[in-house]
């Protein structure tokens, strides 16, 4: 752990933009002046970024089909990724889903078993995400089990199947495909489909059952993609209290009037809206629904969505960023990170104030990446 004073550089505090210097020593947050002094003229500095939710690491876990025996390789790069785009601490989301591959519980064991392994070495604070789906009834009992052999605090169920087509008998788009890419003979997947949705009268007081068991543990639990305030409100009911990118203004009011955390995606906000058709995360946080920014599938979103909502003035900057660092800490209860104060981690990002580009990261007062002509002051 570094002790230093940053210098020189305009800070993000809580009222805006502040030209001070920044004090840091043993991981956190000082209001003592450090012998060792880096200008850092010419930078902003601000928060670290919280990661509530993403996937992106999936990319260098299983880079193609078949090529998935360095796992904790992966996940090494997968922090360099992070690091880079100010992340400093990431969930990452790892389904235990029907739909099997790099979706299914073995896969998932190999994930968080290699998590478990490396983060420790790490610099960047990387915590898993069970995201479940809820028609694997057999694998009920299993979960709360194996929530605490992983090492997890964290679920989100998921609900993939698709209803709608299977209801009519007909067969789901894509699923050949699907099945191919899991391994399956495409009748077997089918036939699989069509008995979990089957299932479908039992799932809601299985999940009662279950989600009493996991809050008994401890655990955080998240709904996903919800569509109706009724919906939410069965979640809420079980103790479900993060809502992960409503679909609907209806689910995402409803979760939010009830003091439920609203999770969404900041590529819908650096796209202008979601890719799919679902409802826009500019205008939920517009009507102040919005509690966190998340990566969903891109690191490089979340530092580009809170900027974009700044300069287009949805937000102020202290408030845009607020929505990637003390709003998502706040999802994950994480009371000692999310802003600059003193006595917070020493988590930060740099970046140069003309480009924006991201010039250094630090996590708990250690450098996870450090790039360019602001390596010469630290070295000099």
């Amino acid at each position: 752990m570094l002790s230093l004073e940053l210098t020189g550089a305009q800070v993000l505090g809580e009222r805006g933009i502040e030209t001070r210097p920044l004090c840091l020593a043993d991981g956190v947050f000082v209001d003592a002046s450090q012998p060792r002094k880096i200008d850092l003229s010419g930078y902003l500095i601000l928060p670290g970024i919280v990661d509530v939710h993403g996937d992106g690491f999936e990319r260098h876990l299983a880079p193609r089909r078949g090529a998935m025996k360095t796992l904790s390789e992966g996940l090494v790069a997968a922090e360099a990724e992070l690091a880079a785009n100010g992340i400093t601490t990431a969930v990452l989301a790892q389904f235990v889903s029907w739909e099997g591959g790099l979706r299914g519980p073995a896969f998932a064991q190999q994930v968080f078993g290699a998590m478990k392994s490396v983060s420790p070495d790490l610099v960047t604070d990387l915590r898993g995400q069970l995201r479940f789906e809820t028609h694997m009834l057999d694998l009920y009992d299993e979960i709360p089990r194996q929530m605490a052999d992983w090492g997890l605090s964290y679920i989100v169920f998921n609900d993939h199947l698709p209803h709608a087509r299977l209801s009519a008998g007909q067969v789901p788009k894509r699923m050949v495909a699907q099945a191919l890419k899991a391994g399956r003979n495409p009748d077997a997947h089918l036939k699989l489909m069509q008995d979990l949705h089957g299932n479908s009268d039992a799932v809601p007081k299985a999940l009662d059952g279950l989600c009493a068991v996991l809050a008994a543990q401890g655990i955080q639990m998240g709904s996903h993609d919800d569509t109706t305030a009724e919906g939410r409100a069965a979640w809420r009911a079980r103790g479900v209290q993060v809502a992960e990118f409503p679909e609907t203004l209806a689910a995402a009011e409803a979760a939010a009037v009830a003091g439920d955390h609203v999770v969404l995606g900041s590529p819908n906000v650096v796209r202008g809206g979601s890719h799919n058709g679902n409802v826009s995360a500019v205008e939920l946080i517009m009507m102040g629904y919005g509690a966190a920014l998340a990566s969903d599938y891109h690191y490089p979103s979340p530092k580009r969505a809170a900027f974009m909502l700044a300069d287009t003035g949805v937000l102020p900057l202290q408030d845009a960023w607020r929505l990637v660092s003390a709003g998502p800490a706040a999802v994950l209860g994480l009371a000692d990170r999310g802003d600059l104060s003193v006595g917070k981690r020493a988590d930060l990002v740099v970046v140069d104030a003309k480009t924006r580009r991201v010039a250094m990261t630090m996590a708990a007062g250690r450098v996870s990446y450090l790039s360019g002509e602001i390596a010469g002051r630290f070295t000099a």
